[in-house]
């Protein structure tokens, strides 16, 4: 990987995007990113991820607009793309941001500076977001003659929000995001690695099978009404009980002591 970097500690990879100055997504970035949230999870020496990057500028500047003409006006591929982004050229950016999304772990997003048009679709494909005060959210494609990341952005700021932001590219800040429950903390930009990974360990401290059902099912029920939601919800738990862990889980908790995951 050249353009991600990937550190693990403690169940907690680290992933890191390494393209300056803006880390703006190009086509092998967004492919890097997929492959390593894919692989992630099918490991059993991470339980949570954290996205972060560098800096307390820019996050991730979005795709790389010097690749937007290349992609979607003269349909010219790279070495490394295929038919399928001739015929299909948004298909690399859904696979980058399912991944993570839709992957296997838990990912808390460490946000310094500003995300920007597909960053911040980044970071709502996240599922717990840290801010720095330096944070903010922006769709600024309209300015660019493209558009896209108001429907992942409507996630985190909702639905007349998000249009505004798609209609006038204004940016939403770090106390608007935490106003707006797009973040669950703000703090300084000195503690936001630190505190990254408390949140990170307190859930990397639960069952790992427990977790993949648990974001499996949390993901499920999102757009689903009450009633079939909480239906699903029992579901699962009715999956995750026949493990071993659950069993550890329960009788961790009645002889007050830490429990010991088998991923069985």
């Amino acid at each position: 990987m050249s353009l991600v970097t990937v550190e693990v500690s403690d169940l907690v990879a680290t992933v890191t995007l390494a393209r300056p100055p803006v880390n703006a997504l190009s086509a092998d970035m967004m492919r890097e990113l997929a492959t390593v949230f894919t692989d992630l999870g099918t490991r059993t020496d991470a339980a949570v991820a954290i996205l972060t990057a560098p800096g307390e500028k820019i996050f991730c500047a979005g795709a790389d607009v010097n690749e937007s003409d290349r992609r979607y006006v003269r349909r010219e591929l790279l070495a490394s793309e295929s038919v399928r982004d001739l015929v299909d050229p948004g298909d690399v950016v859904r696979r980058c941001l399912f991944a993570i999304s839709g992957g296997d772990l838990p990912v808390v997003a460490a946000v310094n500076g500003g995300a920007l048009g597909a960053g911040a679709a980044l970071v709502a494909s996240c599922d717990i977001v840290i801010a720095s005060q330096n944070a903010y959210l922006k769709l600024p494609e309209i300015d660019v003659g493209v558009l896209g990341g108001g429907r992942h952005v409507q996630r985190l700021v909702g639905a007349a929000m998000a249009r505004e932001m798609m209609y006038s590219a204004r940016s939403v800040d770090a106390a608007e995001m935490y106003r707006l429950g797009a973040a669950s903390r703000v703090v300084a930009p000195a503690d936001l690695m630190s505190t990254a990974h408390e949140v990170a360990a307190a859930i990397a401290a639960k069952s790992p099978i427990a977790l993949r059902l648990a974001k499996q099912v949390m993901s499920r029920v999102e757009s689903l009404p009450l009633e079939q939601g909480y239906q699903l919800e029992q579901d699962y738990t009715a999956r995750v009980s026949r493990f071993e862990d659950s069993r550890e889980a329960r009788m961790a908790w009645l002889e007050k002591r830490p429990p010991h995951w088998t991923w069985r």
